[in-house]
């Protein structure tokens, strides 16, 4: 009964899905695989405005990286008011930390549809082609079906770390390093995808990774603003010492010797022989 109520819940995703495929396939007479890479694209262009503030968002966490980190050193060890204080913060800078997940949480329903759609494609195949470029015998089928397959979760595991490299420049050292073993924890149940999914998911990484090099290149990167004041070596005295120092006056000078007092003292010359 649960199953039954998904499917109808999820129905209009694969009714969509089907329809846009369709698209591309009757009237731009694309291949069946050409009309997931071209669906890729057109979602991803879509999802520009929201990478935009993806890319604003991961900027400022940067800039006000210092900061974030002196309040989580502030309050380590009460866990309620860490969270208080950084939401605060984040209203304070306008920062939205959920903006770095919004491509993400928007192309999960253009996922789930497609998946649904392969599915009904591997029950009841369309007309048309189903390979891919003579390598991937039908989209529809699943990844280790057949050894092309294999190659094509290589691509994906391979462009997925690469756009984990791209996008993850804001996250910790944990983060980054849980980023980049997902794609590994992925491939048992990837296996037991339909092709086209990974073929749709392998195009979205590449593009992920050839927009980071565009915005790299165009984007300047922002760095936390510097520490100002002398810099501190193993011989520059503690602060309060320095303090002291300048508190106490300056020695005068070593006084001169006194001369004695009295008339001038006379210097007799000598007088040159004469020749």
């Amino acid at each position: 009964m649960i199953v039954f109520g998904l499917s109808n819940l999820l129905q209009p995703l694969e009714d969509a899905m089907t329809w846009l495929l369709e698209q591309f396939h009757y009237n731009l007479h694309l291949p069946w695989a050409w009309a997931i890479v071209a669906t890729t694209i057109v979602v991803r262009i879509a999802l520009v405005p929201l990478t935009v503030r993806q890319i604003h968002s991961m900027q400022s966490m940067q800039r006000h990286a210092p900061e974030m980190k002196e309040i989580q050193r502030k309050y380590k060890g009460d866990r309620q008011k860490l969270n208080e204080e950084l939401m605060k913060f984040y209203k304070e800078k306008n920062i939205n930390p959920a903006s770095s997940c919004l491509p993400l949480l928007a192309q999960f329903p253009i996922f789930i549809g497609l998946f649904y759609t392969l599915r009904a494609f591997a029950k009841n195949p369309p007309a048309g082609d189903l390979s891919w470029l003579h390598f991937v015998p039908s989209i529809a089928e699943k990844a280790n079906s057949h050894w092309s397959g294999y190659v094509l979760l290589v691509v994906y595991v391979t462009s997925q770390l690469a756009s984990t490299y791209f996008m993850s420049g804001s996250m910790q050292q944990s983060q980054r390093i849980l980023m980049m073993f997902l794609p590994f924890a992925f491939i048992p149940f990837i296996l037991h995808f339909p092709a086209g999914l990974v073929l749709y998911w392998m195009t979205t990484n590449l593009w992920t990774v050839g927009q980071g090099l565009i915005t790299r290149r165009l984007i300047p990167k922002v760095t936390p603003p510097a520490k100002t004041g002398p810099k501190r070596s193993s011989r520059t005295p503690p602060k309060e010492e320095r303090v002291e120092d300048s508190a106490q006056p300056a020695p005068a000078a070593a006084a001169a010797p006194a001369q004695p007092a009295g008339p001038p003292r006379k210097v007799k010359r000598k007088k040159k022989a004469r020749r």
